[in-house]
């Protein structure tokens, strides 16, 4: 809190504007919460109270006046702050311009998000062909004004005649699945509901996704998310046809979803209990058609310890990987690996390198127009690879400098595809790369009222008390010296779950860094930067 008033002053003072920002700390009464002594469980003979688990009926009239008094604390705290306004104003300023995301081409169309500035929601925007005119295809923003209900595409059918489009309101986790037929721009009736946690697979007339059980009316929001199942939803169908294709009956907490491969000759089966790991299995469409309850899947890795997932399948004819899976695993490879695996012998001593562990971390392996695009993790930031489908003429990709970068995939037959990057000051820029000259030109760099040549960034390394050398990354105004003048500093870290931290751009972060702050990114074990051992 010492520190506040100063802070205040230098970010008034760029502001054009110096009232008083001294605040006169009062104590905070909140409000009372009540404690249901009588709620809890009975676990192996002990009662386990739970006291405030009535805080879960978040329909209840109790909680709602719980919430509404919670506020009303905050707000009465925050209204006081004299200097709220200019930094509310300094905000607006900064989240107030264009963003368009990396163009997605399906057949001839490209899709492209755009915001123009302070637009709750994103508008998903077509064209025909690359240079094509911008035609709006959906706008949230037009059919929820209060601006809670967000619309992404998901995949489409082989034949690019049909997209599914997710829907979710008010930031729940339900998803609700709707059909365009991109070859008269309509809308379909169907609408998919009580899906949760899934994404879509076309084969054939229509697509694979996962769901649950209708909940009970009232509980839709606190229901336990529990028994899971896979159905095949056909085009034109209502979801009370909907076909179910894999179950498990014995244990409801289970997280599955399907795939299935560019050429629709292999489908696809996860199933996993949360983010440890998982089962992968799959199943030849040529010869078994359809998937059903009774269906007896291929093994490729079963229990929850490891982490293998198929990348693709590679059509016979290919030298030396035709008719095999490209599979990225972390077996016998803390830091992942991809090989390829014959259908046939799917078993990890049949198992062939093509990308061979590396010290640094493998995060994922996309295809596209004949080629392997490896994503790594050195010391927290992106480096990109790119390969032949058998893993020869290894070629690093440029990127513009120590960032994170994601893209670079697409189908076999595509010539060129897109990729983002962002930095701690570059707020993300897209670029379209070619697959036959491998060469990068710019696509989109926006444009906001921030001079990163203003600012610097460097990477450190302390030692922890284990000997282990820690990352760390320090961005601050070039005329700031970190060890010099006593500078207000925010440090972050996670480490947890195997996340990586890698450098991204905040445009909260930058009334700190113009102000004289600093800014440390470090990286805690626990996370993902260096692998499983981290």
């Amino acid at each position: 809190m010492r520190t506040a008033p100063i802070f205040a002053a230098a970010l008034l003072a760029a502001c054009g504007s110096a009232p008083d920002t001294t605040m006169t700390e009062e104590p905070i009464t909140y409000p009372e919460t009540r404690r249901d002594t009588t709620a809890g469980d009975t676990l192996h003979g002990a009662f386990v109270p739970d006291p405030y688990r009535w805080l879960e009926n978040d329909t209840s009239a109790e909680t709602a006046d719980w919430v509404k008094r919670q506020n009303a604390v905050t707000d009465a705290y925050l209204a006081k702050i004299p200097f709220r306004q200019a930094i509310a104003d300094r905000y607006e300023e900064l989240f107030n311009y264009p963003k368009v995301g990396a163009p997605r081409k399906v057949g001839d169309l490209f899709f492209l998000y755009k915001n123009s500035g302070l637009q709750n929601q994103s508008v998903i925007y077509m064209r025909k062909g690359i240079d094509g005119e911008d035609e709006v295809f959906i706008d949230p923003n037009a059919i929820d004004p209060d601006g809670t209900t967000s619309i992404d595409l998901m995949s489409s059918s082989m034949d690019d005649r049909y997209i599914a489009v997710n829907v979710q309101k008010a930031g729940s986790d339900w998803q609700e699945i709707e059909i365009w037929d991109l070859s008269t721009m309509t809308k379909l009736d169907d609408k998919l509901e009580w899906v949760k946690f899934s994404g879509t697979a076309w084969y054939k007339d229509g697509f694979f996704y996962s769901r649950y059980p209708t909940p009970a009316k009232g509980t839709e929001l606190s229901a336990a998310s529990q028994w899971q199942k896979v159905y095949y939803h056909k085009v034109g169908d209502p979801q009370e046809k909907d076909v179910l294709v894999y179950e498990n009956t014995t244990n409801p907490n289970l997280y599955m979803g399907l795939g299935v491969t560019e050429g629709e000759e292999y489908a696809t089966l996860y199933v996993s209990t949360g983010t440890d790991g998982y089962s992968m299995y799959y199943h030849d469409l040529r010869k078994g058609g359809m998937p059903t309850p009774a269906t007896t899947w291929q093994v490729l890795q079963d229990g929850f310890d490891q982490k293998t997932s198929i990348v693709e399948y590679v059509p016979e004819g290919v030298p030396g990987v035709g008719g095999k899976f490209l599979v990225q695993t972390d077996v016998n490879a803390p830091n992942y690996r991809l090989v390829a695996v014959d259908p046939a012998k799917p078993g990890p001593e049949h198992w062939v390198d093509i990308i061979p562990e590396q010290p640094e971390l493998l995060q994922n392996v996309n295809t596209g127009g004949g080629n392997l695009f490896a994503s790594y993790l050195k010391d927290a930031t992106t480096r990109i690879y790119r390969y032949a489908l058998d893993g020869t003429g290894k070629d690093e990709i440029e990127l513009p400098g120590l960032g994170s970068a994601g893209g670079f995939g697409g189908k076999r037959d595509d010539t060129y595809s897109f990729y983002s990057f962002s930095s701690f000051t570059d707020p993300g820029s897209t670029f379209k790369y070619d697959y036959a000259s491998g060469e990068s030109s710019l696509y989109y760099r926006p444009e906001l009222k921030f001079d990163p040549d203003q600012y610097t960034s460097e990477q450190v390394f302390f030692t922890s008390k284990d000997g282990t050398q820690v990352p760390m990354f320090i961005v601050h105004r070039k005329d700031v010296k970190p060890g010099g003048a006593p500078a207000p500093t925010l440090l972050y870290g996670y480490g947890g779950f195997n996340i990586s931290l890698s450098p991204w751009f905040s445009t909260s972060r930058v009334i700190l860094l113009e102000n004289g702050g600093v800014f440390c990114l470090v990286n805690l074990r626990g996370g993902g930067e260096y692998g499983e051992e981290w």
